[in-house]
Parts: structure tokens; C-alpha cells; sequence
């Protein structure tokens, strides 16, 4: 005899509903990292866009940057933290510890009762952590789920490698996902290309290491077409969108593809890797936090390590 499973009821839609985010105390300029690497502040400036980045401090660890970015988000979205069904971290920077991220975050939080896991998409992760947020509150496992893009870029590259040192910072966003009458995340369109994953990949040492030219090349090429689906998919054009909120790696990636796309002048596009440096999983959510006075339709893109890449038109808050 077949036996049929009950599931539980679903929520028509979610959406975004606080975005936050928690950047470090310690401002570096790119003097301090040109003096390591025998470059300029010019030259930096002209290869990424990039101005200054955050640095965290001893005390500045991984939960508690987490844990005071998804504070922040609850408060915004009203939620108590005992109605969170679920936590998710998106980082590729946790080191020294069996555990994973995530669970330290919702005890930190107060999320008693909430699951907790870590997805490591790299700079990929917070977009194809959006899209398992979206699927739990969706099909009814979750009421409220907290997800946080945190890293510490600084435990995990070389002050001195010329191809990284300048590139990276460090802090935490976040984001609470909750029921909504009508989709307010649109289907997320993702892949990776296992390929080119050395890329970028870890030394011997858990030191990144990357091909910055060829990193750029495969961005710039995959970019357009995946945020061309992303759009058809969520059943709108470009010319609907209010905000474009790329993975913020550099800031000439983001300017060829935004033209690629063909974004009209009334679309934001997010820069926020100008002051805040290329921070991996927590980069979209720390730059959507900086949109300001942005409502409507936003096309979030992320790509990195793996090499992984996804897309996905949301509502923002």
C-alpha cells in the first residue's frame, strides 16, 4: 500500500524584510597596503575602485560581527528572536573551530530554537543562501529565517600578495526573510564552472590565492547572461529594475557589467566596494544596507570561488 506523506502548508510568497550590517571599527586607507605591496594609492585605485576598507580588530571575530548584524536586522524587521525558525551564515573565512558559524550566531542572537547551518558558496554564498531562505519560508519549514554574509578576509589572505592584499575587507550583513502575500524573491538562476576552480582556491597554509586577470575575465563574460536570466525568469526587464546589487569585487566589474546589461541612468548601482572593499559573502547584503532610500525591484548577482555564480531579482525592503 502507497503511503502518502503530509506536508506542511506554504506561504505564498517571501520577501526581505530588514536588511543591516555591521562594519568594523578600523578604516584602512591604501597607503598603509601599498607600502606592504611597492605600489600606490593610484595604482590601487585604478585597478579595483577601491578607496579604503574595514579591517576588524582582535575583538571583532566572526559570530560577533555576525551576531551584531542580525541583531540589528531583527530589531529592524520587529522579529523576536525566539520566532527565528531558522539561521543561515553564508562565509568562506571561518577557521580554528569544529563548529560551524552559524549555530554560535543564534545562540549569540537568542534563536533557541532555530536551525542553523553554514553554506560556503564563497562570494557566491549570500545569493544562494537567499534562495534556500526563500524555499523554507516557501514551503512552510520556516516563519522567519535570518541569514548573515560575515568574513574576515584578513585571517585568510597575505598582506603582501599583490593580487589580493588590496582587495579585501572584512564586516557582516544581514538580512531577515519572512512570509509575504505575493513573491517578493524571485527564482534564483545559479551554476559553477568546478573548471576553473583554481582560480581561486587556499594554499597549502589556508592562504587565498587568485589569478586576478582571469578572475576578471570569466566575471566580466558570465555576469551579463546570468543576470539576463535572472530577469526573464522574475518576468521583468532592466528597464524595470530600481537597483543593481552585484557581489562587490571590483569596482571595474561592476561598471562593464552594468553596461553589459544595459541598466538605464535611473537604476542605482551599487558601489559600496569603494569604502568597504571587496568583503566576499557579506559584500551584497553591506551594500544593499548602503542603497540609499532604494525601493523597488533590485537585481542582486553574486560569483567568486568554486567557481559558482547566482542571480536573483528580489523587492527590497
Amino acid at each position: 500500500m502507497a503511503i502518502h506523506l503530509q506536508r506542511r502548508s506554504g506561504h505564498p510568497g517571501s520577501r526581505i524584510l530588514s536588511v543591516a550590517t555591521y562594519r568594523p571599527r578600523t578604516e584602512v586607507g591604501n597607503e598603509t597596503i601599498a607600502a606592504l605591496i611597492d605600489s600606490s594609492d593610484e595604482w590601487i585605485r585604478r585597478r579595483c575602485g577601491i578607496e579604503s576598507r574595514r579591517r576588524a580588530a582582535p575583538d571583532e571575530d566572526l559570530v560577533t560581527m555576525a551576531a551584531a548584524a542580525a541583531s540589528k536586522a531583527l530589531a529592524g524587521a520587529g522579529v523576536d528572536p525566539r520566532d527565528v525558525s531558522a539561521v543561515l551564515v553564508a562565509t568562506m573565512s571561518h577557521r580554528g573551530r569544529a563548529t560551524t558559524t552559524a549555530p554560535l550566531v543564534a545562540d549569540a542572537l537568542g534563536a533557541t530554537a532555530a536551525a542553523a547551518m553554514d553554506l560556503g558558496a564563497a562570494c557566491a554564498g549570500f545569493p544562494y543562501a537567499l534562495a534556500t531562505a526563500d524555499a523554507l519560508v516557501g514551503n512552510g519549514s520556516a516563519d522567519y529565517v535570518v541569514l548573515v554574509g560575515a568574513e574576515r578576509m584578513t585571517d585568510i589572505i597575505d598582506e603582501r600578495d599583490r593580487s589580493t592584499a588590496f582587495l579585501f575587507g572584512d564586516g557582516a550583513g544581514a538580512v531577515v526573510i519572512g512570509p509575504a502575500p505575493a513573491c517578493g524573491i524571485g527564482p534564483v538562476v545559479w551554476g559553477a564552472d568546478g573548471s576553473g576552480s583554481e582560480l581561486l582556491r587556499y594554499d597549502e597554509e589556508g592562504i587565498l590565492r587568485m589569478a586576478g586577470p582571469e578572475v576578471f575575465r570569466w566575471a566580466t563574460s558570465v555576469i551579463p547572461g546570468l543576470a539576463r536570466r535572472a530577469l526573464d525568469a522574475a518576468g521583468i526587464s532592466a528597464d524595470d529594475l530600481a537597483a543593481f546589487i552585484p557581489h562587490q569585487a571590483n569596482l571595474r566589474i561592476t561598471s562593464t557589467a552594468a553596461k553589459a546589461i544595459g541598466l538605464g541612468p535611473h537604476v542605482q548601482v551599487a558601489t559600496d566596494i569603494t569604502t568597504n572593499g571587496n568583503t566576499g559573502a557579506a559584500s551584497i547584503p553591506q551594500a544593499m544596507a548602503a542603497l540609499p532610500d532604494a525601493t523597488g525591484p533590485a537585481l542582486l548577482v553574486g560569483f567568486g570561488a568554486g567557481l559558482s555564480y547566482a542571480a536573483q531579482v528580489v523587492t527590497l525592503p
